[in-house]
Formats: structure tokens, sequence, C-alpha cells
């Protein structure tokens, strides 16, 4: 069979779930396991894996989709821990007396909160955290969602403490261990580890332009679009807040990468900007001569506002903001504390495993679990246990955190286990009587044929699809991060570059991803909008794809 014919049929299962979410808006929770199916009968009568082979790769994937779902249950839990307890509500109550300019709100809020907290817990949690504050400040309930969607784009390649990069991208692990083994040009003869650092880095250069473009543009969307006067230019006025925003954001964002690698990035550099535009803004430094607001809610158009109303949120500080904000402080100190090699508690957590070696018999198939370093329990479930302690929480309070967090893993645990069991069969096809390639490498092989060097500028598109079609940058990376990096191969161009481009686009494309938009626009009362929201955060991915692009290009083939 040809390579062409091939990359269709691999191609297959993710048309599929494009038409069943997009054109037939079906729940990821149905869409993922028919995919599943589908991506099974094409192993078994196309590329001829045993039906063993599928249960083997099937059971990997589960077991991979686990390390996530406890990842994602720990960031839900100290979420609503902090819910439960009056923090949220004492951080939130923090926000309102900084500045009556909604611009100013719109880049503290939306950009620099946001970013601390994709950082911290990830998985379409900040838009559904701050789409909501700026309700309650008095923001249209469109307006929240589509500028916290948006914003929340750059900080997403680090989101979770880097999972979507340590986790997204293990399958490369064998692909990138040989090549270097075989000496192709252009991988650190350092190994796998370093080879994610390098990602980390390109990552940060890549999104450099965009940290300083998005922030500005989005304001002036909001003022063009939700403005009296309909007019994009009014954005401009806030500038200056907008650069400083941006540098300190992007100053400990970059060091970060370069120092430490993937997993704190976000977290830091959402942490340093949100002290330094907060201190600026109390200050009255860089502030625009004139406040901008929005025109009286009485001539809002129906589109803008849903089942909530405007302005109608009453915050009480419950707490002071130390012991508010302790929590992710302390979150912030165990995660650095067990993740420096010069310190003895990474060992530590890394020395106690699970693992299932040769799944069903499969020598390629394994799996392994380190409960105690994944995120999800130290340190977001131990301080999740330690915040009921610090800010006194009441039993009943407690235990409807953790029962609502794991009502809240229902959905996304039925569409995680079905998806990454299909990347796993997507990795494992290659392992096939037929000599066939794989199926991430057939779709990349025919990619490279067609598209040829100028790849670069369409890698990220691919990637913001898998977030579309998934509901996760992380996952978007399991999916296409052999494609991408076959591409590369095919093409004898800079694999950590191009590898990069897919994780900058599987988080620019956060800002459309159907889950995101879902969670989003059901904590401002417009469920049933989804669509309208979809159209308005289109245009700036577009915009952010052929940024990226150019520098992705000029990266490849100028440096």
């Amino acid at each position: 069979m040809s390579i062409f014919m091939l990359a269709l049929m691999a191609l297959v299962p993710i048309a599929l779930v494009l038409v069943l979410m997009v054109g037939l808006r079906w729940p990821a929770t149905k869409a993922m396991p028919l995919a599943w199916i589908v991506t099974s009968l094409l192993a078994a009568f196309v590329w001829k894996m045993p039906m063993g082979f599928i249960a083997a790769s099937t059971l990997s994937g589960f077991g991979s989709a686990i390390n996530v779902l406890i990842i994602v249950f720990g960031a839900i839990l100290i979420l609503y821990t902090l819910r439960e307890s009056g923090a949220m509500e004492t951080i939130s109550a923090g926000f309102f007396d900084l500045s009556p300019d909604r611009r100013v709100q719109t880049i503290i809020i939306a950009f620099t909160f946001g970013a601390f907290i994709e950082g911290a817990a990830g998985f379409g949690t900040p838009a559904a955290i701050a789409a909501p504050l700026l309700l309650g400040l008095g923001f249209p309930a469109m307006a929240a969602v589509v500028v916290c969607l948006v914003a929340n784009s750059f900080p997403v390649t680090f989101g979770a403490v880097g999972t979507p990069i340590w986790f997204g991208l293990k399958n490369l692990k064998p692909q990138v261990t040989a090549d270097i083994a075989n000496g192709v040009a252009g991988l650190d003869p350092a190994g796998f580890k370093a080879f994610l650092q390098h990602i980390a880095e390109w990552s940060t250069l890549l999104h450099a332009a965009m940290i300083y473009i998005l922030p500005l543009f989005t304001v002036c969307f909001l003022t063009g679009v939700f403005g009296r006067k309909k007019s994009w230019l009014e954005g401009l006025g806030v500038w200056k807040f907008s650069v400083f925003a941006s540098t300190v954001f992007l100053i400990p964002y970059t060091f970060t990468a370069f120092a430490f690698g993937e997993e704190f990035p976000a977290m830091l550099g959402g942490l340093v900007s949100l002290a330094c535009v907060i201190f600026a803004a109390k200050k009255g430094f860089l502030m625009p001569k004139e406040n901008w607001d929005f025109a009286e809610q009485s001539s809002w158009s129906e589109d803008w506002v849903g089942t909530i109303p405007s302005g109608s949120t009453t915050l009480k500080p419950r707490m002071s903001q130390f012991q508010a904000w302790l929590p992710y402080v302390l979150i912030a100190a165990l995660l650095v504390l067990t993740r420096l090699e010069s310190l003895p508690f990474k060992g530590m957590l890394n020395s106690f495993a699970l693992s299932w070696k040769h799944i069903l018999g499969y020598e390629t198939v394994n799996f392994t679990m380190k409960p105690l370093y994944l995120p999800g329990v130290i340190p977001f479930t131990l301080v999740a246990i330690i915040t009921a302690f610090l800010h006194r929480m009441e039993k009943p309070k407690v235990s409807k955190a953790w029962g609502d967090a794991f009502k809240a893993l229902k959905n996304p645990t039925i569409a995680m286990l079905f998806a990454v069991a299909m990347v796993e069969i997507f990795k494992q096809s290659g392992n096939n009587p037929m000599d066939y390639q794989s199926m991430p490498l057939s779709m990349a092989d025919a990619s490279a044929a067609i598209v040829g060097n100028a790849w670069p500028a369409f890698a990220s598109f691919v990637g913001a699809l898998g977030s579309f079609i998934t509901g996760s940058a992380t996952v978007s990376n399991l999916l296409f991060g052999e494609f991408q990096y076959g591409v590369a191969s095919s093409l004898g161009i800079s694999h950590e570059i191009i590898v990069a481009i897919q994780s900058v686009g599987a988080a620019m494309g956060n800002m459309i991803c159907v889950h995101n938009i879902v969670a989003a626009s059901a904590t401002v009362g417009l469920v049933g909008m989804e669509g309208l929201i979809l159209r308005r955060t289109f245009p700036p991915l577009m915009l952010y794809g052929i940024v990226v692009g150019t520098v992705g290009m000029f990266f490849v083939f100028m440096l």
C-alpha cells in the first residue's frame, strides 16, 4: 500500500473526531471511544496488528491516562478546596480595587492571573476561573469568556507543571534515544531529558513575539467589539501597561525554561508578572490617562449576556490575602524542592514506582507510574489536605471539595482513557508484519512530500487541531508529537524546533478547544453560545499561527 494511502487511513480516526465533535456536536465522552474503535479496526485490518497487541496497547494507554487523571484530580481538588475555604473568594475580592479601567483589568486577570493558574493547574481551569471574575467586575459575559480564552494560550505549553511536554512528548523517547545513538545531527547527545529541555527553550522563543502582541490585541479586540465607539484604537491607550506586563512575564518565563526546564515557566512567569502588575496598578504606574469602560448594560447586544447578570457578584474577603495565597506559595515551594536535581527529594519520590513490563507478553508495550512524583499527589493533593487545616475548614466543606472533585473527573476520565489508548495504538502500529510505517510516521512522510520545506509555517496549526479535537494540549502532543518528529526527519530539518512548534500550536489551540469553551461559557451563563464564542476566538488563533509559523521558518532556515 502506498504511503499516501496509509496516511489517509491513519487520518480517518482524527477526521472522525473532528466531524463528530464539530459537525454533529458530540461530546468527547462519545467521540473518543468511537475513534478508539476505528483506530483498533485500522490497526487490525490494515496494519495487521494481532488483537492481543491492540489489547495490550489499549491497557498501556489506559495506564498512561490514569497518570494524567491523577494530575487533573489534584488540580481540581486544590481549586475546590480553595473555593470551599473562602480563599478563592478572597483572592477574587483582591482584584476589585486595582483599577476601574476594563483594559487594565483584562491584562491583570485574563493574562497574568490566568497564566499563573494555568501553570499551577492547567486543564482548562484558568478561563473557567477568570471569566466569572471579569463577569463580577461588570464585563459582558461574552467579552469575559472570549478574552480569557484568547489570553490563556502561551502559558499552556507549560500548563499543570509542564505536563504537556514531559508527559505529552513521552512517546518520542525511543526514537530520540535511537537517533542520538545513531548520531543524527541536531540532537543533544545528553539524552531525552536534554531534548525536552531544548523543546522548552525553543517554545519560549517561539511564543515571545505573541507574548507582546496577544495581550494588546486582546484589549484592542475588547474595545473594538464591545466598546461604545467600536474602536480598536481605544485599546492602544493601555499599550505601555501591556508592554510592561508582557515584559515582566517573558523574563521569568524564558529564564525558568532555560534554567530549570519545562515544569515552571508558566507558573513562575505568571506569579512574578501578577505580583508586578498588581504593584504597578496600585501605584498608578503606566496607567492610561483616561479610564475606559463599557456602555450602559441596557445598550448591550443580546448575545453578549448570559443567564448570570453582569456585575452581580458580591465578594467578601474571608481571610487575609496572605492566607488565601499561602496554598499556592506552598505548591510552588514544594515543586521547586522536589524537582531540583541538586536536592535529594526528587530521587526519593522517583524511587517508588509501579510498573507493568511487556503487557500481555508484548515486549514494546509497557507502563510505569511514579505516584509520589506526579504533581497531582505532591504537591496538589498534599497541599489540599494541608489547606483544610490552615484555613480551619469544617468537615462538610472538606467533604464537598473532595466530592465535587471526583464528580468533575467523570467526563474527563472517559474521554482521556480512550484518547490516550488511541494514541498508544497509533504509536505501536509500527510493530506490524506488513513492514508498514506506524500511523504517525505514515502521515509524516506524506505531509513532508506534499508541503516540503514550508512545513514550519504549517506545523503549529496541526498542534492547534489536536487541542481542538481532543480538548487537551497534552493529548495533542501525544497524538501529533511523533508525526511532527517524523516530518522533521523526512525533511532533514531541526527536530527540536518542529516539535517545539507542535507544543506551541497545541497551546494556541487552547483558545478554540471545545472543552474549554464549554467549561468557560457555563461559568458565566452562556450555555448554547459556544459556536459564537468559537467564531470570535478563531481570528486570534490564525494570527498566532501566522506569527509562530514565520518565526519558526526563520529559526529553522536562518539560524
